[in-house]
């Protein structure tokens, strides 16, 4: 697939990757680092107030050094989960206008991934002359269902990718490596035997796929041979001494393989959570490389990122992304040396979605990423080491901003109190919108502030044009309807007002072939609450986020389920008032003081249980919500206003009514598919310029299947979402030509 789309990345390139204009002779404008948390909320920020006693949060010296030194914000939204989140961070755009309403997985069209006709942060960026590069997870495009597959980072505009373009780690490998059966080794290494007498180890044979054997036992400093093997990129053959070969069961992974081989690639089943992971390397237009590391991924991300900042061939500004895998599952022990000193050994930490210990080990993977930051900031000059080992970030030594941002709220199992895990990662609720915002650099007036003011993850968009010193609005196409607001002002003038009146998130459904949901998944939260929801694209995404899976493939029931409302009458749901089916669609949008939340539920009476997609009724919920610190007013169930008896009081009936004409405005203020209300589109125009024309039948061209060819082809230009681009699509874009979707705004 690659190989045969080669000729349109070249020439999207031409098209849509500007050349850098003659700068105007002024101070080099900074260079930026924007460090990405995976679901890393608010309530594990204990330098922002939440997550209940300091003693109970990780511990994080260097995310706290950087906000003293800069600016927080702790009222800050982002989208409920990682796609679209960072589709807005990187467009400046809602999901209502990109389709990108929840995480990406296999079975999502193009038409829900972020297109290449979007003006990106990269791209935006290189009309200042900057260089941009993603290190880490990536998560907005392919590699299924995209013309681009593995290339997509270059055709979204960044010069330099070194990462993952799927959304989680790989699972974590219970075989060790091949050493064993499946299920045996839980946190995918060896252990002790003080921690497994049965299948534990002292000692053992560690191969290396790039060197020679080397024989490891129990020694200070090594409790588990097996782990500190798996840290070295090795696997350990319990209780044996080094031979010639490693046994055939032993299975590294291929160290590499050709481009066009990557899906193959990919499914590696010895891929090892944080440790053994397949990894994209694209610069420039130079072939793409896919290679197996064997290495815990945040040394990795931090690894690549420095090598790329400290020995860039070209001397104009930069964006380095740096965009972390942790804190997302599987949670899995890191390397004892990235912790704080003190910590206890976490080789007898369990593993697995049932696990007890799951807050334990997310607490350890979010300190070693705090640490791996800060060897980020001392290997790229950003900082300096003092002599009791912490670290002093001086903003202004040199020109560069940092942004500290994560991208989500906090999954249920990692959830600090007093937020709510059953209204985490996933849902519209605070907790599961709510996320830290860290801003420091040169630009930063009187550091060492909070701004309270509503923030949401598209200003950041915005911000970067500023710090580049565009202007923003006119370097995106009118056509392209931005939800940005600025967020410089906040860091050069102090005393700086609220710019926001509202703030928004949204969910929900992306498009899949026919608009069919996937199978039903349900998750425990805890206690009695179990929610299903059909977002996952298979078994093994359901599995791999803690869910018991009911579709295709089912291991607990057969035959297997197609929605939610079947399994909500199985005989475990049906008496179970803790039972919930996720909303199909899901928006919140808040002022100051309330919150409305509006959501779409599938219809589970009659007939209508068996419908896929569903048929949805809406609902709304109304909350008091506010930002104090350490125990804020959240959006729990028993707290919705238009629950409570007597119904509401003047004022809040005013809110209610001005948050609900706020959001029905915004929500029309794109162009709809028409038979398909849910979903942003004017039928007939690919390229996002709401007008349909000859460059629409051109542009098809270059998308379409050759006749004949069995290949799928999803692409933007795909309008019957189907999951190809064919004849039928051409005839779309006849039918509307001339047609301007503009006047439907």
């Amino acid at each position: 697939m690659a190989h045969t789309r080669w000729p349109v990345l070249l020439l999207l390139s031409a098209l849509l990757i500007p050349t850098p204009p003659a700068l105007a002779k002024r101070k080099a404008p900074p260079n930026i680092l924007l460090v990405i948390l995976d679901d890393v909320g608010i309530d594990q920020m204990s330098i922002f107030g939440y997550g209940g006693a300091p003693a109970d949060a990780p511990r994080t010296p260097s995310i706290d050094t950087v906000a003293r030194a800069g600016v927080r914000f702790r009222n800050t939204w982002a989208m409920p989960e990682c796609s679209p989140s960072r589709a807005a961070l990187f467009e400046g755009r809602y999901p209502f206008r990109t389709n990108i309403f929840t995480a990406l997985t296999s079975e999502d069209l193009a038409n829900s991934q972020v297109s290449p006709f979007e003006v990106t942060t990269p791209r935006l960026l290189a009309k200042a002359g900057y260089e941009s590069a993603l290190f880490g997870k990536f998560h907005l495009a392919g590699p299924e269902n995209n013309p681009f597959a593995e290339r997509t980072p270059r055709a979204l505009g960044w010069d330099y990718f070194f990462g993952f373009l799927l959304g989680a780690p790989n699972p974590i490998d219970t075989t060790a490596g091949g050493v064993a059966a499946a299920g045996t080794y839980p946190c995918g290494f060896v252990p002790d035997t003080a921690t497994d007498p049965t299948n534990g180890a002292a000692a053992g044979a560690c191969y290396y796929p790039d060197r020679p054997c080397e024989e490891i036992a129990t020694a200070p400093g090594v409790v588990a041979p097996g782990f500190e093997c798996l840290g070295r990129g090795g696997i350990l053959v319990p209780n044996a001494s080094c031979a010639a070969a490693p046994p055939p069961s032993v299975n590294f992974c291929e160290p590499s393989r050709p481009v066009e081989d990557f899906f193959t690639f990919m499914q590696c089943p010895n891929l090892n959570g944080y440790y053994v992971s397949p990894v994209v390397v694209i610069d420039g237009d130079a072939p793409s490389e896919a290679v197996t590391a064997r290495e815990y991924r945040t040394k990795l991300e931090t690894d690549a990122a420095i090598e790329w900042i400290t020995n860039r061939p070209h001397s104009g500004p930069w964006m380095a992304t740096v965009s972390y895998s942790s804190d997302h599952s599987p949670y899995q022990q890191p390397p004892a040396a990235l912790l704080p000193p003190g910590t206890s050994s976490n080789i007898g930490l369990a593993c697995g979605s049932s696990s007890p210990d799951q807050k334990t080990l997310s607490d350890q993977m979010i300190e070693a990423l705090d640490s791996e930051l800060g060897r980020l900031l001392l290997e790229t000059g950003l900082a300096t080491r003092l002599p009791d080992g912490s670290i002093q970030y001086d903003p202004d030594a040199s020109n560069t901003m940092l942004v500290i941002l994560g991208d989500n709220g906090s999954f249920a199992p990692t959830v600090q109190v007093p937020f709510n895990p059953l209204r985490s990662k996933g849902f519209v609720y605070q907790t599961g919108a709510w996320v830290p915002l860290v801003v420091a650099g040169p630009l930063v007036e009187s550091p060492g502030r909070t701004v309270s003011a509503m923030v949401n993850v598209t200003d950041l968009f915005r911000l970067f044009g500023e710090i580049a010193g565009l202007d923003v609005r006119k370097q995106v196409p009118r056509a392209h309807e931005l939800d940005s607001e600025p967020l410089l002002p906040y860091l050069t003038r102090p005393n700086r007002k609220g710019i926001r009146r509202t703030n928004f998130t949204q969910t929900g459904n992306n498009i899949e072939a026919g608009f069919t949901l996937p199978g039903p998944c349900v998750l425990p939260l805890g206690g009695p609450a179990n929610k299903c929801l059909q977002q996952f694209g298979s078994k093994e995404l359901c599995t791999d986020e803690n869910g018991i899976w009911y579709g295709e493939g089912s291991d607990v029931v057969s035959p297997p389920l197609s929605t939610c409302c079947q399994v909500g009458q199985l005989p475990q749901y049906a008496s179970d008032p803790g039972f919930s089916i996720v909303p199909d669609f899901a928006a919140a949008i808040r002022n100051d003081r309330y919150k409305l939340v509006v959501s779409r539920v599938p219809d589970c009476s009659g007939d209508n249980a068996d419908e896929n997609p569903p048929v949805d009724v809406s609902q709304s919920e109304f909350y008091e919500i506010d930002e104090n610190a350490p125990v804020p007013e959240l959006d729990n169930a028993d707290g919705d206003l238009l629950k409570r008896q007597g119904g509401l009081t003047r004022v809040e009936q005013v809110n209610f009514d001005k948050l609900s004409k706020r959001l029905q405005k915004l929500l029309a203020s794109e162009p709809v598919v028409p038979s398909n209300t849910n979903y942003a589109g004017c039928p007939g125009d690919g390229n996002l310029d709401l007008v349909v024309n000859d460059v629409d039948l051109q542009n098809w061209e270059l998308f379409a299947c050759p006749d004949g060819s069995s290949q799928t082809c999803s692409s933007w230009y795909d309008f019957n979402f189907d999951g190809t681009t064919d004849q039928a699509d051409r005839r779309v874009i006849e039918e509307n030509l001339g047609t301007n979707c503009r006047k439907r705004r």
